[in-house]
């Protein structure tokens, strides 16, 4: 770290000096701490701590002596008068950050001894916290987290006093220590009580994101409309409504005043409203209609009271955080008592249709006719002539002559107008005919209260953008929109949205007016227009998560977290028990890690020569003991297999490593280079393979004689069951045999089986994994079902159909398997492609050919399954010229984005991209061509449903009688009917046989539903051949049906 810079005047000559080069590292990061106090801080503390800080750079690297003490005393007087000055005080959050800024960047001008440089670290890792006053958001926590690395590379320097240790490995090290660090910091996280602060953040001006007003002026909402920030992001778990009907209900709008659209009820209210009318709009009635929709929304900072909903919310939403309960008011608006200053999630319920407002009367309705004199005269005019030119109509025909009127009068949706006037109606309708949505809202519900029909505007957002990563609904600022409510006689309330007349584009279709892209967006939509949405995607889906488990962890989410964890907590001080017996116990595991025994090192040169020594081992030649690199090269001498060349390659390998050890004039760098050197060289020298053992088969007599030793000839789990797992197959006796029948039978003179199953390693893991778990007499398809039919998968499906509809669209023609059925295998089997297993299929098949474990219920036939399955993967593997011991798969041997099994691979898979090979583990389209001809060739019928809805009969006798034959199709609907099942109109149409398919819910008797019922045709038998389950079935075609119904809504 820093010390008294040396003799002054003096330019240095490259490298710079260690005691330069380490503070010009710490004023670096102390600059990045003052960057992210930008705009948090007046601007003279930023331009005055830069300044400081490029003066202290400065006399770093000249080498120059620091400002002495008048200097000092002069800069710290000035910073706390001009703090004086711009805060009228020196106490307080935003004082204190504006003189802790300047203080910090003063200090490095005393940077003299070592106790100055931890008071520097001291004084920037308090200065860090502050920017996290203002924002919590990802990026300024990925920021601050940058800033924590910088300093703890600075203070590992200053804790290095000696030498000259490279920038580089102090970052590494670093980085080390907040990596062992991050398991303390997410228990504190966890665990820490969560407090209600002792103090608040007085809040003056919004510096936050600006949302939605509680009023309208024309022109607010358009500025709006330009703001490509997120607002929101809601989450609909039980399917999404059509785009077209996404309005989030924000502020409503009642009273017009000429200039302004004022709500009536809420925190912006406009005053003195009669209290009769306040009554009697309180009166009005809404009836619900429909089931309800869950949705879950996360709503970003708008320094705003407004909680935007869905419409027909009629039920309060419910936040996930601690605080006041929503409030609402009779048409509709819901708020809170406090501005959205933090990120706030909450849960609410939307329902399809409400009548509202039926029969409300005069009295209620009379601030929804009500206009200001002197505002907008040929408007007025005009409605008075169209109410004479119809005859006096209905409410209903008035408002649909309007709308003609926006839709054939060449009205035009532009967010640039231009400036409107007073009379902002008047110029709309006769003049520009040009608006934003504010604009054709106001104009048109002042139109119809000019025509005595009740209106009013609702302000919110309508629309948003599907993120394909996560599946949520993304909704910006840029979707701030502006509708009309009409109330018609006998139908109350009903939504108008006048803008769709004008541009259906904006609401139907879901098109975003948006500001033009920057300079950035636009070269990355040059190289590839999807990539720009798909990069804000990603980032829109981590910010979501950011907000989720960080930002929304609060009291309520921490107690949930305690007592999932068998923690009953009822407040904040079983939450610190609880984090006292966490510590606890982590200090009890560290301190049995600092206690344990402790072998010697070994160092990286004798590691190296192990290495060789192990690697002679494995060939048959034993490790000289003792062990040394000259005693290794004599052994070598013994070594027959090899050539002279590699013997002298070796010896010379050997030699090099000896005088890297005890060579005394060799530099440490030079020897740093040449013991990486030879790690390389290492493992380019070839050993040669151990000879077979002696009197190992060589060949058994063909075909005939496989069969005869499978049938009896190697009994490995049935002749004895406890019997542990070989190190390897290379000697196992029954390997050798069942290599060499395979030999026989494929015809491989060159012992292509023998040399690969020699190769396999046994592997417990897959062997352990093969062993069914407890048999239950129920298991639950609504949890089987929540495995596979979720939004993460949901979305990954989206995703892979859209960049695959080509192919998918081949495979429906060709083989008649509907595009949603493959999307959905793919999804349910390999999570398309992210999950395609990790174990070696040679290791796999090999263990469970030969060591199936004894304890499944059918070990013998699956043994000889698994053996047919090695026998198939050999000739895969060789006809492929890939290697065996390159495949790898599931813990079963399958392979690939279908997962197929070796033999199902030889004799379903197609070459659907058309690049001449059959690529399961690459190719997408080679995937979906072969689940599909898989399909095919098990029974698939083109055109048929996979199944039914269904009622079972309720006799006993007759529901035994429809399970007895399982998920087989065996019954005609007309049979079905005759015992008592309710069939839907279009399955008793069906020509084919059916099965009534049970799937479990749980025990009824401890209190689970019922079981699920469906009407299985023969393409739900062909499902189960991919896989015998119908659960595996049923969730294959419910998440196909999930994707698509997810990608119809967009």
């Amino acid at each position: 770290m820093p010390l008294n810079p040396s003799a002054a005047g003096r330019h240095h000559a490259t490298p710079l000096p260690r005691e330069a080069r380490d503070t010009l590292v710490l004023l670096a990061v102390l600059a990045w701490i003052q960057a992210l106090l930008l705009g948090h801080v007046p601007a003279w503390t930023s331009a005055l701590a830069a300044a400081l800080l490029l003066w202290r750079g400065w006399l770093a690297w000249r080498g120059r002596p620091l400002p002495g003490w008048p200097w000092r005393v002069g800069l710290t007087l000035l910073a706390v008068g001009a703090t004086l000055a711009t805060h009228r005080t020196l106490l307080g959050p935003e004082a204190g950050v504006t003189l802790i800024a300047v203080l910090l960047a003063l200090k490095t001008l005393e940077l003299r001894a070592r106790r100055d440089a931890w008071v520097v670290f001291f004084l920037a890792f308090f200065t860090l916290l502050a920017p996290l006053l203002r924002s919590q958001s990802l990026p300024m926590a990925l920021a601050v987290l940058l800033a924590v690395w910088g300093l703890l590379t600075a203070l590992v320097l200053a804790h290095r006093p000696l030498g000259h240790p490279p920038l580089a490995a102090a970052a590494r090290q670093a980085g080390w220590l907040m990596l062992t660090g991050t398991p303390l910091l997410v228990l504190l996280f966890a665990l820490f009580p969560r407090l209600p602060p002792l103090w608040g953040l007085p809040q003056g001006e919004p510096f936050g994101r600006s949302g939605l007003s509680g009023q309208m002026r024309v022109g607010d909402v358009a500025r709006l409309a330009l703001d490509e920030r997120v607002a929101m992001r809601v989450a609909f778990p039980q399917g999404t409504p059509p785009a077209a009907q996404l309005y989030f209900r924000g502020p409503v709008l009642r009273v017009f005043d000429g200039e302004r659209w004022l709500p009536l009820h809420g925190p912006q209210a406009v005053a003195l409203a009669p209290g009769a009318l306040i009554r009697a709009d309180a009166g009005v009635r809404r009836t619900p209609r429909g089931a309800p929709l869950p949705y879950r929304v996360t709503l970003e900072p708008t320094q705003r009271p407004w909680l935007p909903v869905l419409d027909h919310t009629l039920q309060a939403p419910q936040p996930s955080a601690a605080g006041a309960a929503p409030l609402t008011s009779p048409d509709g608006a819901w708020w809170l008592p406090y501005p959205v200053t933090d990120v706030l999630r909450y849960d609410a319920q939307a329902h399809p249709t409400v009548d509202w407002g039926v029969e409300a009367d005069r009295l209620a309705l009379q601030v929804d006719r009500e206009l200001p004199p002197g505002f907008n005269p040929r408007t007025l005019a005009w409605a008075q002539a169209l109410r004479r030119e119809l005859g006096e109509p209905a409410p209903r025909v008035l408002v649909e002559a309007l709308l003609r009127r926006l839709r054939d009068g060449g009205y035009v949706y532009t967010l640039e107008p231009g400036v409107y006037g007073p009379h902002s109606a008047d110029e709309f309708w006769f003049e520009r005919k040009a608006g934003f949505c504010e604009h054709i809202a106001s104009a048109f519900v002042i139109a119809l209260r000019a025509l005595d029909v009740p209106a009013r505007i609702v302000t919110g957002y309508q629309g948003g953008e599907l993120n394909p990563v996560d599946g949520l609904w993304t909704v910006r600022h840029s979707d701030a929109h502006a509708w009309a409510e009409v109330w018609l006689p006998g139908e109350g309330w009903v939504r108008v949205d006048p803008t769709a007349w004008v541009a259906p584009d904006r609401t139907v279709r879901g098109a975003r007016l948006a500001p033009p892209p920057g300079p950035l967006a636009r070269a990355v939509v040059q190289v590839d227009p999807r990539l720009l949405q798909l990069a804000r995607a990603w980032w829109d889906a981590a910010n979501q998560r950011w907000n989720e488990w960080v930002l929304d962890y609060g009291p309520t989410r921490q107690r949930d977290l305690l007592r999932r964890l068998g923690w009953d907590a009822q407040d904040w001080r079983d939450a610190a028990r609880a984090l006292g017996a966490a510590l606890a116990l982590a200090a009890l595991v560290a301190l049995g890690w600092l206690l344990r025994p402790r072998g010697r090192r070994r160092d990286a040169w004798r590691r190296l020569l192990e290495r060789a020594a192990r690697r002679w081992a494995r060939a048959g030649v034993p490790p000289p003991r003792p062990l040394t690199p000259r005693a290794l090269a004599a052994a070598l001498q013994q070594a027959a297999a090899l050539d002279e060349a590699q013997r002298a390659a070796w010896r010379a390998w050997l030699l090099e490593l000896e005088a890297l050890r005890y060579d005394p004039a060799m530099p440490a760098d030079r020897a740093a280079r040449l013991l990486t050197d030879l790690r390389r060289r290492l493992g380019r020298l070839r050993t040669p393979a151990r000879p077979p053992a002696a009197g190992a088969p060589r060949r058994a007599g063909g075909a005939l004689a496989l069969l005869l030793m499978l049938a009896a000839g190697a009994p490995a789990a049935d002749a004895q069951p406890a019997r542990a797992l070989p190190a390897t197959y290379a000697n196992h006796p029954q390997a050798q045999q069942l290599a060499a029948a395979i030999d026989a039978a494929e015809g491989w003179d060159d012992g292509w089986a023998r040399h690969w199953v020699a190769q396999a390693r046994p592997d417990a893991r897959a062997r352990a994994l093969n062993v069914p778990p407890a048999a239950t007499a129920y298991p639950n398809w609504a949890a089987y079902r929540a495995r596979f039919v979720e939004p993460r998968r949901i979305a990954a499906g989206v995703r892979f159909w859209d960049a695959h509809a080509e192919a998918l669209a081949r495979a429906e023609a060709r083989y008649g398997v509907p595009a949603a059925v493959i999307v959905g295998i793919l999804g349910v089997e390999t999570l398309y492609g992210q999950h395609l297993g990790q174990h070696r299929t040679l290791d796999v098949l090999a263990t469970l050919a030969l060591d199936f474990p004894p304890e499944h219920p059918r070990a013998e036939a699956r043994q000889a399954f698994f053996r047919d399955e090695l026998r198939a993967f050999l000739r895969l593997a060789r006809a492929s010229g890939v290697a065996p011991d390159a495949w790898r798969g599931s813990f079963a041997g399958a392979l690939g984005w279908p997962q197929f099994m070796p033999s199902s691979w030889l004799a379903h898979a197609v070459d659907f991209d058309g690049d001449g090979r059959i690529d399961l583990l690459g190719s997408p389209a080679d995937a979906i061509g072969s689940v599909a001809n898989f399909l095919a060739a098990h029974g698939w019928r083109r055109g048929m449903p996979a199944r039914y809805a269904v009622r079972p009969p309720t006799h006993p006798q007759a529901l035994g009688t429809l399970l007895a034959p399982d998920i087989r199709p065996t019954f005609s609907a007309a049979q079905l009917l005759e015992l008592g099942a309710e069939l839907p109109p279009e399955a008793q149409r069906h020509e084919g046989l059916l099965a009534l398919v049970l799937l479990h819910n749980g025990d009824p008797a401890q209190g689970g539903p019922g079981p699920t019922y469906v009407l299985g045709t023969d393409n739900f038998w062909a499902l189960t051949r991919y896989n015998r389950s119908s659960y595996y079935a049923l969730a294959v075609l419910e998440l196909g049906e999930a994707v698509e119904r997810q990608r119809g809504a967009r």
